[in-house]
């Protein structure tokens, strides 16, 4: 096939070298974005008297069929073609002649190249936004039916003080909240069109640059060309926001398998989203949390190929920049991948409460309100603090609980204690009397639900 570029060369591409350079295997799926973008260029030269009306028109239309043969599957992208750009430039000259070639009439492969990308991200960052709001729907749909379930708060993977179950999922939300914000907020700074800056230096034709990119629904123009063709921040930056994205997806991740295990027994998953073993008939394994947990390094190692293959090259384009996309669709790919197995996984688990109240009732995560109590009767809180760690040492001795100790045994420890004790150490006490705002208490759940509820 003749190479469009043809011209200071023969255009004679050695075969290995020729697939070597091919994009097209990666760049197809950015059909239909570099189709609009013709559209909209041709439309631009049209009105600016750079070609005529008629053959504008000619263009546009041509340019809409050729997106709908591709879309019903008429027309099959060359995979011998060097990259989309080209492909979509062949069949439109093939098909209405001369005129086709003058649709790159102002613009270069490297400016329009930079406009499928960001307008291919935009698209696919918006479906991502979507599949967080379905997780963060599903994760307040948790949270309202568990804001009173029980359950050990953890630090350092030890019991720490009881909190419900619905406070720990709200947790989770907010992040996925903050997720969408970055990624949102990266879109924003992408949404400039660098269409029109041409190889590098501008053009010499009077074109109208806000004109096309208020077509392609852009918010403004990249005003140095330079950076128009160079800048690739915009992936670097929503690379990051997938990387922290799926972070929290893997630590989320890890406390389900830890939650679905045998030893915590807190939550069953659907066996839709387990495997058996192929040699143990007892398992059920939390396969898709860990295939989450370790697509999550296949993310971040996308973020560091773009950033080294960024920091070393100069101003203008380098064909190195090929290199962007298949880590940006890669990424693009597994988050979505990810997230719309995740939903329905925590959308069918199951909650075992019982068994997370009898972990809370076993693992003196009531001993800090045992101290307060002793704080509210005149103690200061680091002589309460000794006594009470002395308390859970005696507990642990006589293999007892902080509820199963007589008053007489706390009086052996100091006469400070009533029996109005027992009401403060009780697991929904303690949960509900952390009214804070932000606490674990009933209540502060709730207005943690309506608050997402409202952004959302």
């Amino acid at each position: 096939m003749a190479k469009m570029w043809q011209g200071r060369t023969n255009g004679a591409v050695d075969k290995i070298a020729d697939d070597f350079n091919s994009s097209i295997q990666t760049d197809k799926r950015m059909y239909r974005q570099d189709i609009l973008g013709s559209i909209a260029h041709a439309k631009m030269l049209a009105k600016q008297g750079i070609i005529e009306k008629e053959e504008g028109d000619i263009l546009v239309l041509e340019l809409q069929k050729i997106l709908s043969d591709i879309e019903n599957g008429a027309l099959i992208i060359d995979l011998s073609a060097e990259d989309i750009h080209m492909f979509v430039e062949e069949v439109l000259t093939k098909r209405i002649g001369d005129v086709g070639k003058k649709l790159h009439t102002a613009r270069s492969r490297n400016d329009q190249v930079a406009l499928d990308i960001r307008m291919y991200l935009r698209d696919e960052s918006n479906e991502i936004i979507s599949l967080i709001n379905e997780l963060i729907a599903t994760l307040l749909k948790v949270a309202d039916e568990n804001k009173d379930t029980i359950v050990p708060g953890y630090t350092h993977l030890q019991r720490a003080q009881p909190i419900t179950f619905g406070h720990q999922i709200m947790a989770y939300a907010f992040m996925l909240l903050r997720d969408r914000s970055r990624i949102q907020d990266a879109v924003k700074r992408m949404n400039l069109s660098p269409i029109g800056s041409c190889a590098l230096a501008g053009t010499t034709y009077n074109t109208d640059r806000d004109f096309e990119a208020s077509l392609l629904g852009f918010d403004g123009v990249v005003l140095n060309s330079i950076d128009g063709v160079s800048d690739r921040d915009f992936c670097i930056e929503l690379m990051s926001s997938f990387a922290t994205l799926m972070m929290h997806l893997s630590r989320f991740s890890e406390e389900v398998i830890l939650w679905s295990s045998y030893e915590f027994g807190f939550v069953s998953l659907s066996d839709a989203y387990t495997t058996g073993s192929s040699i143990m008939p007892q398992k059920k394994n939390p396969d898709m949390a860990e295939l989450v947990r370790g697509k999550t390094g296949r993310v971040y190692g996308n973020l560091m190929n773009t950033l080294t293959m960024l920091k070393g090259i100069p101003l203008a384009y380098n064909k190195d920049m090929q290199e962007d996309k298949q880590a940006i669709f890669d990424s693009i790919d597994t988050v979505k991948l990810c997230l719309s197995v995740f939903e329905p996984m925590i959308a069918t688990m199951k909650v075992n409460g019982e068994n997370m109240l009898k972990a809370s009732n076993d693992g003196f995560i009531n001993a800090t309100d045992l101290a307060d109590y002793m704080v509210k009767k005149g103690l200061p809180f680091r002589s309460a603090y000794k006594i009470v760690g002395e308390i859970v040492a005696y507990c642990i001795k006589n293999k007892k609980t902080l509820e199963e100790m007589k008053i007489s045994e706390y009086k052996a420890f100091n006469d400070i204690f009533e029996e109005d004790l027992y009401a403060e150490i009780n697991m929904q006490t303690c949960v509900n009397k952390r009214v804070s705002k932000g606490g674990t208490s009933v209540e502060s759940v709730i207005a943690q639900i309506n608050y997402v509820k409202g952004l959302l």
